[in-house]
């Protein structure tokens, strides 16, 4: 085995693993040794190019297969000439961050929200996310290796859970969420071991909900039925003000109003924004559309979904403006400049993060409640599910069949009405004559098929997702 070598970009061709909308993803049994070497080469490689840095950090989900992946990982840093610094279970963005402060580049072992029979890799130079041409470099990487069988003892630091507490934690006043009941969806959240503590160091009664030994993929575009209903009984049960959750990695957010029902991602993000004095935003195609129609900034820039899109949106806005964010409709807040928050300099995190919306929107609720927030919007509302173990090739065609022929494609989902416009920036998304926004497009990170709605009440909205996913498992696509 010693004299065996390997090169990373036929092992990872071979392995079949792209990159997603947010790193690169795949099946638990296709991450092999080989593989995960193979990434953390590559990537080491395509980074020194333009870095100076001596250490490379990494953290992991609490999936049962990221503990053996970080392990091959550090094995590959290490041989490398690398030191290494293992966070153990900690948020992505409080493992980015942490790094970008030191100045190093870090790699996160995580799937996200997609089931525990699949992992991830996410990537981080020292300034910040990977950008879609680094994703190409590391793929393309001919970096040789030899295999490593044999784990590292995994010896873990708790220094960048304590640096994401403080950068939050610094910026209010210690009895800002004085008198605030808050309940913690904990599940198997990476950052369950620190959001108690965060929520409570700020004055809140913290009640722990839910802590599960099992991963669960929570989908904060898509949330499920039963966790709907469990925030209403937990909010009446234990009399909360709101309810904290996020997905498995801990750069999504998930959050409920006094009466337990969980806001859309992209409603956080934009009531965040506002609370901050955001001038700029770079936003996916997905997001609800009274976001670029709101007077509180001064631009609003739609991209493509997935936050390296978002984050190279960034630097075109820097150009003219100084406090720029960007979220996703899935809840997942990026900041692009240093802001000034409450007198205290916040430094930009170019990644999603969780925990700062959830703060920022209990600072805009401080006078009032975060359900009247929500109502004073304009009445417009987005609902999202997706088909799961729905073939890619299968959604391409059918977005194929739409692109060509939008018309035929809503005939045949059951719509009795015309298009007003089609957009083509990420999927198909067909604006109705009706002001109904339908919008289809297929998993960056899995094989399934998305549905977004958008229409005047969420009944329409959620009936829209509802209707079209039903319809389109069985929809037959004529020849060209």
């Amino acid at each position: 085995m010693a004299d065996l070598v390997c090169v990373s970009s036929k092992v990872i061709k071979d392995s079949g693993i792209q990159f997603g909308t947010s790193g690169a993803r795949g099946l638990v049994e296709q991450f092999t040794s080989d593989v995960c070497v193979a990434f953390a080469y590559a990537f080491i490689e395509v980074i020194k190019k333009e870095f100076d840095f001596d250490s490379v950090a990494v953290a992991i989900d609490n999936r049962p297969s990221s503990p053996e992946m970080a392990g091959h990982i550090i094995n590959a840093i290490k041989s490398m000439g690398y030191g290494d610094i293992y966070y153990g279970v900690v948020p992505t963005p409080a493992l980015a961050y942490t790094a970008m402060q030191d100045n190093i580049p870090c790699i996160m072992i995580t799937g996200s929200h997609i089931p525990f029979d699949r992992n991830g890799i996410k990537f981080y130079r020292p300034d910040g996310e990977i950008t879609k041409s680094d994703e190409k470099a590391i793929l393309n990487a001919e970096v040789e290796f030899s295999p490593v069988v044999e784990l590292p003892e995994l010896e873990t630091s708790a220094f960048a859970a304590q640096e994401y507490t403080q950068r939050y934690t610094s910026l209010f006043e210690a009895n800002m969420l004085l008198g605030k009941r808050i309940g913690i969806y904990e599940h198997s959240s990476a950052g369950r071991d620190i959001y108690a503590g965060l929520f409570k160091s700020l004055g809140a009664e913290v009640t722990s909900l839910e802590r599960t030994n099992e991963f669960v993929p929570i989908d904060t575009e898509a949330v499920a039925e039963v966790d709907k209903a469990k925030a209403r009984v937990w909010s009446k049960e234990h009399n909360l003000d709101f309810i904290f959750s996020t997905d498995g990695d801990g750069d999504r957010p998930l959050v409920a109003d006094e009466n337990g029902e969980w806001l859309r991602g992209d409603i956080l993000g934009l009531l965040c924004a506002q609370e901050m004095g955001i001038d700029a935003l770079a936003i996916p195609v997905s997001c609800n559309t009274i976001i670029e129609q709101s007077s509180a900034f001064k631009m609003v820039s739609k991209t493509q979904i997935g936050s390296p899109y978002v984050i190279a949106e960034f630097e075109a806005l820097s150009d003219n403006f100084t406090r720029i964010a960007g979220f996703e409709a899935n809840g997942g807040f990026l900041l692009g400049s240093d802001v000034e928050v409450n007198g205290q300099i916040l430094k930009a995190l170019p990644t999603r993060d969780a925990v700062l919306p959830a703060l920022m929107l209990l600072s805009a609720a401080k006078t009032t409640s975060i359900a009247k927030l929500v109502n004073d919007l304009p009445p417009r509302f987005s609902h999202s599910d997706r088909i799961q173990s729905f073939a890619t090739e299968k959604s391409v065609a059918i977005l194929a069949y739409g692109t060509r022929a939008p018309q035929s494609l809503l005939s045949n989902l059951g719509f009795d009405e015309t298009i007003e416009k089609v957009d083509t920036t990420d999927g198909l998304r067909m604006t109705l004559s009706s002001g109904v926004i339908v919008h289809l497009r297929p998993s960056g990170n899995a094989p399934e098929l998305r549905c977004y709605a958008e229409a005047d009440s969420l009944e329409e909205a959620s009936a829209v997702v509802e209707s079209v996913l039903s319809k389109v498992q069985d929809i037959t696509i004529p020849a060209q």
